[in-house]
């Protein structure tokens, strides 16, 4: 006699329960990435830098570095070019070593701790947009506390490298750590925060005229204005990857404010950097090295645009970094045009 036949046992289809976020826990739209992307060229430098620390340390200081995105140097370039076009400007010729060696470490200094307090001021946000969502603060790896003490330390750091120039640069230092401090929290009240960040990065230039020559003249304040024309310009561009994210998460940024009027308004705020630059050129007498650098600034700027045409994010990323190369060209310039006068 045959055996019955065996039932068939039904698979639950039914969805498991997910567990519901706490009130007050704002849950990330995308899964954290790991603590640095090891496949910049950066971070493996830094990876070998602390190897012969203990796994635990080493992963520690390398959050710390990624906080303050040592690991993506390009944001200090951009803040490096207008501080080495003022230094050169102002000493109209190779810049005595003293100011070059401050302002140099001061640049890196000065670009970490607003990554840090960046972070502070965003870690209740980056979590809701998918690029910022694995940055230390955000996914837990470094206390908001740590990164106020990282903070803290680094204008330390940067404000004894001052102290080592004159009262009137010391004097524009305590601005200058001001704007650091307020711009991550403007983007919650203004659609221009961008205008604040070229102000940020750009202060390095008056400080720049004021510890050469202990004053600042007019192509200073000339090349300053044109720095924030610039600042808004590149940082507009890196907005446009996060827009839709900012959109949901209620950040502003001037990538919201342009919305699809974005294109012809940088190619309007491009051709007023150059106009400015061009009234720089004009005022510091500078020769045709510096207009060639023009040409090629107002070339890359074409590129650019061309570039983020259909607005796709890797393209603004790429867009944003290629301005590295903008900044480079118009030092050339000014170091050529100096040499040969």
């Amino acid at each position: 006699m045959a055996p019955p036949p065996r039932k068939r046992q039904r698979r639950n289809t039914a969805p498991a329960p997910t567990a519901r976020p706490r009130p007050g826990v704002t849950k990330p739209i995308a899964k954290p990435v790991q603590p640095a992307d090891s496949s910049t060229r950066a971070t493996r430098v830094l990876n070998w830098l602390l190897q012969k620390l203990p796994a635990k340390q080493r992963a520690k200081a390398l959050d710390y570095l990624v906080l303050t995105r040592m690991d993506r140097p390009i944001g200090a370039l951009l803040l490096l070019w207008p501080t080495w076009w003022a230094l050169w400007l102002a000493a109209g010729d190779f810049p005595p070593w003293k100011p070059l060696i401050i302002f140099t470490l001061g640049v890196f200094a000065m670009r970490a701790a607003g990554c840090a307090i960046n972070d502070f001021a965003d870690r209740k946000l980056d979590p809701q947009v998918a690029r910022t969502a694995g940055r230390p603060i955000a996914s837990g790896r470094v206390t908001p506390r740590e990164a106020l003490l990282v903070f803290a330390a680094l204008l330390v750091f940067a404000f004894v490298l001052v102290l080592f120039t004159n009262r009137l640069t010391i004097e524009l230092s305590f601005a200058g750590a001001a704007l650091a401090a307020i711009y991550p929290f403007t983007k919650r009240y203004t659609y221009m925060p961008q205008v604040v960040l070229g102000a940020a990065f750009g202060w390095s230039i008056p400080m720049a005229f004021a510890a050469v020559t202990n004053a600042v003249p007019p192509v200073g304040w000339l090349l300053f204005i044109g720095n924030i024309i610039w600042s808004v310009i590149y940082d507009t561009e890196y907005a446009m990857v996060d827009r839709d994210d900012d959109l949901k998460a209620g950040a502003k940024s001037t990538a919201i404010l342009f919305g699809d009027a974005d294109l012809p308004i940088l190619g309007v705020l491009m051709g007023t950097f150059v106009l400015a630059m061009l009234f720089v050129g004009q005022r510091a007498a500078l020769g045709w090295p510096y207009w060639l650098s023009l040409a090629v600034a107002a070339g890359l700027f074409g590129y650019q645009l061309w570039l983020i045409r259909a607005r796709a994010r890797d393209a603004c990323l790429a867009a944003f970094r290629h301005n590295n190369w903008l900044g480079l060209a118009i030092w050339i310039g000014i170091v050529l045009a100096l040499a040969v006068r």
